[in-house]
């Protein structure tokens, strides 16, 4: 589940430099995967999907339910065999050096998995024995981690007295009890209020300064955006895109004009035709979201365009483009 014991930092390099940059640098990849397939009963639910994420760094994985955004969890961190393709973490081949990724990696499901019966500090104690640590090691770990996850005046009460959030962080210190050099977070911010996201996004941020590796699947868009220095876009098993999030953002629209219209019909009308492949899409609200350079002619182009009356659009706003814009343009999720 964790590495038995600490280790030194590895060198880190910034999330946009390449295999062969990284390889020059001395540096390895803290994931690597070549063209991952995966199939459940005749569906294919990889579809050859390639990652390379940098010791050191965050890696989000988007994607629309049933994209195969857990499926690539579970096969990374050596759950699931792949049907084909291969695999590194943290240096190991997931196929032939099974224990030894285990031993180096951790994973934190959608859900707390916390014996509900012991305290907190039972339960980072356990965690501590079972990586390899001595008892005295494991209690200092936990005291440890207890503090830094501000659960210390908690300590002694069961995980079945904390609250949502605190079970949540009670999970993540005990995954990382053996100080792991990859740390695979499978939507973990999941059913939190945003004070508990917030904390844990600071914890996210902390590993990464540390030189942990992070592979983070969220459906939350701003997760992403906040934490990741890439992101991967995942659709039917395949990657649709990956770059930075403001790389992506670019690819799709450097801003967006949201139109708000008078009235259903004129929503409906401009909603079926879509020459102009929306972006966002919010029909309780009547509003369409397309793409635009933000300029002032571009803009009034497009109202002159689809409002010549100038009865259809009730109102419009100009925005910078975001990660949902980006998510919605690429799988073809609905809003």
């Amino acid at each position: 589940m964790a590495l038995p014991a600490a280790r030194s930092a590895p060198p880190t390099a910034p999330a946009s430099t390449s295999r062969a940059s990284q390889e020059a640098l001395g540096i390895e990849a803290g994931i690597e995967a070549v063209a991952l397939t995966k199939s459940y009963g005749g569906r294919r639910v990889l579809d050859g999907v390639d990652l390379s994420v940098p010791r050191g760094s965050v890696l989000a994985l988007l994607g629309p339910n049933g994209a195969g955004k857990t499926t690539t969890v579970r096969v990374l961190a050596t759950l699931t065999p792949p049907d084909s393709g291969t695999a590194r973490v943290a240096g190991h081949d997931i196929a032939a050096e099974r224990a030894a990724v285990r031993r180096r990696i951790s994973l934190t499901g959608q859900f707390a998995a916390v014996d509900e019966l012991q305290t907190g500090t039972e339960t980072l104690r356990m965690m501590g024995r079972l990586a390899g640590l001595t008892r005295r090691a494991a209690r200092t770990r936990a005291d440890e981690l207890l503090e830094r996850f501000g659960l210390a005046e908690h300590a002694g009460r069961t995980a079945k007295t904390y609250s949502g959030g605190m079970r949540r962080r009670l999970d993540l210190a005990a995954s990382l009890v053996g100080r792991p050099e990859v740390l695979f977070l499978d939507e973990p911010t999941t059913g939190l209020d945003p004070r508990s996201r917030q904390e844990l996004w600071e914890v996210v941020r902390e590993l990464r300064t540390d030189g942990t590796t992070v592979l983070l699947t969220t459906q939350y868009l701003e997760e992403a955006d906040r934490l990741a220095d890439r992101v991967v876009v995942l659709d039917s098993g395949r990657i649709a895109a990956q770059g930075t999030a403001a790389e992506l953002k670019s690819k799709v629209a450097g801003h967006r004009l949201d139109l708000t219209l008078a009235t259903r019909e004129a929503y409906d009308a401009l909603a079926v035709h879509d020459v102009h492949h929306a972006v966002y899409r919010a029909p309780e609200e009547l509003t369409l979201g397309l793409p635009t350079d933000g300029s002032a002619a571009h803009v009034r182009d497009l109202l002159d365009e689809l409002d010549p009356d100038r009865t259809a659009v009730a109102r419009f706003a100009v925005r910078g483009a975001t990660l949902d814009d980006v998510f919605l343009a690429l799988t073809g999720a609905s809003r």
